[in-house]
């Protein structure tokens, strides 16, 4: 398992913003915590994929969706900028600031089962740097960040089976660092799935 650190964020007195990010390496073997879904057991134990390529279906625990089944598609990883950062309407310390977004776009797609919401659907995702550090996505839990090309997800938008929705999700790494592939954890005891992210 990895562990997971908070940084917070303030959009002058509307907005409060809260970055997870992942601080140590990750055992070979182990994932993260579950985001309320598991991967459906197969034969296949593939666990890299392409960036656009769908996971296997995943099979929620959330109460008012147990059992629906979803698929995750990673489709582009853009590194945003410093300029990016004070152009958001963010208020950071100095830590928060020496960091640059990571714009992930990404195709959640409702398979079968009760409907769902975006948010139970991406939960999971994690981004991971070239030195081994994990990142979760931003959350801002009053007000709103303005990004290029980003806008915010409507988490609360419901899925049923057969649809599918287009977003975009924002991870704060380190300067200096680069986005090395986007996961979605699988639990404790399974490696979590990896799209790599090819320069």
């Amino acid at each position: 398992m990895f562990s997971t650190r908070a940084a917070t964020v303030t959009l002058g007195a509307l907005a409060l913003a809260a970055a997870l990010t992942g601080c140590t390496k990750e055992p070979s073997g182990s994932g993260a915590a579950g985001s309320g879904s598991q991967a459906k057991e197969t034969s296949n134990s593939k666990t890299t994929y392409s960036l656009g390529e769908a996971s296997p279906p995943q099979e929620s625990t959330m109460q008012k969706s147990k059992g629906a089944k979803y698929t995750v598609t990673p489709t582009k990883v853009r590194t945003g900028t410093p300029t990016d950062l004070k152009n958001s309407g963010l208020d950071l310390d100095k830590k928060e600031a020496d960091q640059v977004p990571v714009y992930v776009s990404v195709t959640l797609t409702h398979q079968s089962g009760k409907a769902m919401t975006v948010g139970d659907m991406d939960e999971g995702l994690i981004v991971k740097t070239d030195k081994d550090e994990r990142a979760r996505a931003l959350l801002v839990l009053m007000g709103q960040a303005k990004w290029p090309n980003c806008p915010e997800p409507d988490t609360g938008e419901q899925l049923s089976a057969g649809k599918s929705a287009d977003i975009c999700k924002v991870f704060f790494i380190p300067a200096g660092q680069k986005a090395a592939a986007v996961e979605l954890t699988q639990g404790f005891y399974s490696e979590p799935l990896r799209w790599p992210v090819k320069d």
